[in-house]
């Protein structure tokens, strides 16, 4: 019997720019839709709809290097009753302790994680299972500073070096894919869930519940859907139904008939 998925959850990113919900384009804040000016309306209504989990994303913070939506983000964790994780911005001891005061289950690292692998360490000794690595690809290449700047280290190569560590676990996002509604890179995906035993977290072009059934095959700890779930091309009600149905031991299948 397996049940493995049981553990797989899906999280409705929320990111952030001037206060407001919304999405880029393959990272871009050239292309940029909004999608709500209330954020924590936002976050209620996931959770309400079965969400046991959200991503946040403070994409000012990411691109200024320092948090910028704090406000907002404190607001949606006062609002809900799951957890919330946290990237973009966070580059400080000083921020990480700010995120986790503001209600935060869990902070993504991503540019001072590359940039400063002691730090990394350090930050890692100080939250013990609590701080995901975030690793955004783009031809195979992690990026940095809200995926302004590509740097020379291959993700995978990147990844390795933390598999004895307490982190979390890794968010992998191929940036190429990020709000394209056209699928995630399964390659690129598969490549990164071989290489390490830390649990990942699939993020960038999920869109349609054979997406959501496809990544249960593989041993995922999570996914991220954004545009998706924003545009209606997957609706979070039916991609939890579907995670919940592969879950179901045979046995009580029968049961039901």
């Amino acid at each position: 019997m397996d049940m493995e998925c049981a553990t797989v959850i899906l999280l409705p990113a929320i990111d952030l720019r001037a206060g407001r919900c919304v999405r880029l384009r393959q990272g871009d804040y050239e292309q940029e839709t909004v999608y709500q000016d209330d954020p924590v309306q936002v976050a209620v209504e996931w959770v309400r709809r079965g969400a046991q989990a959200l991503h946040l994303v403070d994409l000012d913070g990411a691109r200024a290097g320092h948090p910028i939506n704090s406000v907002v983000i404190a607001n949606i964790c006062r609002s809900v009753p799951v957890p919330c994780q946290l990237g973009g911005g966070l580059r400080t001891r000083d921020h990480l302790a700010q995120a986790f005061q503001m209600g935060v289950a869990r902070a993504i690292l991503g540019t001072k994680a590359i940039q400063d692998a002691n730090w990394l360490r350090l930050m890692i000794e100080l939250y013990p299972d609590q701080l995901l690595l975030g690793v955004d690809a783009k031809d195979g290449l992690v990026a940095t500073d809200g995926w302004l700047s590509q740097s020379a280290m291959p993700a995978i190569e990147f990844v390795k070096q933390w598999e004895s560590t307490r982190l979390a676990g890794i968010v992998f996002t191929d940036i190429s894919r990020d709000g394209m509604l056209n699928g995630p890179n399964w390659s690129a995906l598969e490549a990164m869930i071989r290489t390490t035993c830390l649990p990942v977290y699939a993020s960038g072009g999920i869109t349609t519940v054979a997406d959501v059934k496809r990544l249960l095959t593989l041993p995922v700890a999570g996914c991220i859907v954004g545009r998706a779930l924003y545009e209606g091309q997957l609706r979070l009600e039916e991609a939890l139904s579907a995670i919940v149905s592969r879950c179901v031991p045979a046995s009580a299948d029968a049961s039901r008939s």
